[in-house]
């Protein structure tokens, strides 16, 4: 890999030389300056990998040099070289933002360590400055025009997650599995002020419940039994940034009253310690269930709810944006193109109407997972009715409903609500009464099915839970 030179910049021509000499010998071009105005010039005409400067200089000093290179490449690393090395100046040149500082004059036995130093140095700079360029490809990744889909619906959501990305509070991300709710998350980091921060996901669904009080909150050494180190948590990780709470309907009520004084106070101990630690972290929570239903069956902390849903944001299931599916197939067959060399160039037509026609109860994640399927067992060409799964292939149909109209006419509206009313009892006798996956089932969501509910007047059967 080539290296960018190292420019000294010194007002002793004896110095310049003889640093020139060490760093050469090592393989490090040099470039040299004799003042703080040329190296400004040098730093803003190209690429530089560390500058050496001495504190000592007319004009401008090298403290203020070091401060005026970073407004310019705040990523550059310098290093400071005194003759009068005091820990005072030793603290100031670290405050103006060196990587470190050297005593003059070198002397002999020294060298090594000089030479090390100016290679620890490039590298720390070389490291930050490909952090700073994975952090704006993250952004950029994440920018809310990456959210694929132009629907109605999802146009309501990403309208929702622009206002509230850039501000400090809770958010609570709901919808169906497979929406893409993680997705939504890491907008909303990537797009706040929190974005040069962590963001630190954590499943609560996955982890056993005996293991995630300390995922979350660290322990110390002894707290339990294999507990042989002191551990850092999750919330201390993210501190400065973000944590992304997924699955949160699943957290057991311990777990519940620890997390609302954190979203209270900031604060928590570590798993075995009485010591308390002060966290600064943005919390968003996401859950695919019905936390006010959980709340009712008090398996949830109703205060706790209201501390996490101070921003709503409803992802939308793909069946109410069936519209998007297209786009989101064309994508998916591009990263397939992308990253496994895929040599499927599309859909006919009659495949994409089904694929329109099914109702997604996995959403996007299903799309997703059937796309890389069928790129592998496809192979080639563009994919076809025969080469959907038979689920997706049967045909939207309801048995037994062959409808009649008499010679004497009906009451259009009654047969149609009677027909209504029936197909969801129907549904929700299936599912036991449980109106997320009944609402799958009829391809409608949640709220929709609950105004129908409501407005056929159908209530549970008595050793339901309604």
């Amino acid at each position: 890999m080539e290296k960018n030179p190292v420019l000294v910049v010194d007002d002793e021509e004896l110095y310049r030389r003889a640093i020139e000499r060490i760093l050469k010998r090592v393989g490090h071009e040099v470039l040299m300056a004799h003042d703080a105005g040329e190296a400004l010039q040098i730093v803003s005409s190209r690429s530089v990998g560390l500058v050496l400067c001495d504190i000592q200089m007319p004009g401008i000093n090298g403290l203020e040099l070091v401060r005026q290179i970073h407004d310019v490449e705040p990523d550059l690393p310098c290093i400071v070289m005194t003759g009068y090395n005091t820990p005072e100046n030793s603290l100031e040149a670290l405050r103006a933002g060196a990587y470190w500082y050297l005593e003059k004059p070198f002397e002999q036995d020294r060298l090594d360590v000089i030479r090390s130093l100016v290679d620890q140095a490039i590298e720390h700079g070389r490291l930050k400055s490909e952090n700073q360029i994975l952090q704006r490809q993250l952004r950029s990744r994440h920018k809310f025009d990456s959210i694929i889909g132009k629907s109605t619906s999802l146009g309501r959501t990403l309208a929702v997650v622009e206002k509230v990305a850039d501000t400090e509070s809770t958010v609570l991300i709901t919808g169906e599995s497979g929406t893409g709710k993680e997705l939504v998350a890491r907008a909303l980091h990537y797009n706040s002020r929190r974005c040069e921060r962590m963001l630190v996901t954590v499943n609560c669904g996955a982890i056993p419940e005996e293991l995630l009080e300390s995922e979350l909150f660290g322990h110390v050494k002894g707290a339990f039994t294999n507990a042989i180190a002191h551990r850092e948590g999750r919330f201390s990780v993210a501190h400065g940034g973000t944590i992304f709470l997924d699955e949160i309907g699943d957290m057991s009520p311990n777990l519940q009253v620890k997390l609302l004084r954190v979203l209270q106070e900031r604060t928590f101990e570590p798993v075995g310690s009485s010591k308390t630690l002060k966290v600064d972290v943005r919390v968003i929570a996401a859950t695919h269930q019905d936390l006010p239903k959980l709340i009712e069956d008090g398996r949830f902390r109703e205060d706790l709810y209201y501390r996490l849903n101070v921003l709503p944001v409803e992802v939308p299931a793909l069946r109410d944006r069936i519209d998007d599916l297209p786009l989101l197939l064309h994508h998916f067959l591009d990263i397939a193109r992308q990253e496994r060399s895929s040599r499927v160039q599309g859909v006919t037509d009659e495949a994409m109407q089904k694929l329109m026609d099914y109702h997604w109860p996995g959403n996007v994640r299903e799309l997703e997972n059937l796309t890389e399927r069928l790129t592998v067992l496809v192979g080639e060409g563009e994919i076809d009715v025969e080469d959907l799964p038979a689920q997706v292939r049967a045909e939207p149909t309801i048995q037994g409903w062959a409808p009649r109209v008499p010679s004497t006419g009906i009451d259009f509206n009654a047969v149609v609500g009677r027909f209504e009313s029936d197909l969801i009892e129907q549904a929700l006798d299936h599912t036991h009464w449980n109106k997320n996956r009944a609402a799958g089932l009829l391809g409608l969501n949640r709220t929709t099915l609950l105004e129908k509910i409501k407005k056929r007047g159908l209530t549970p059967p008595s050793d339901e839970d309604g």
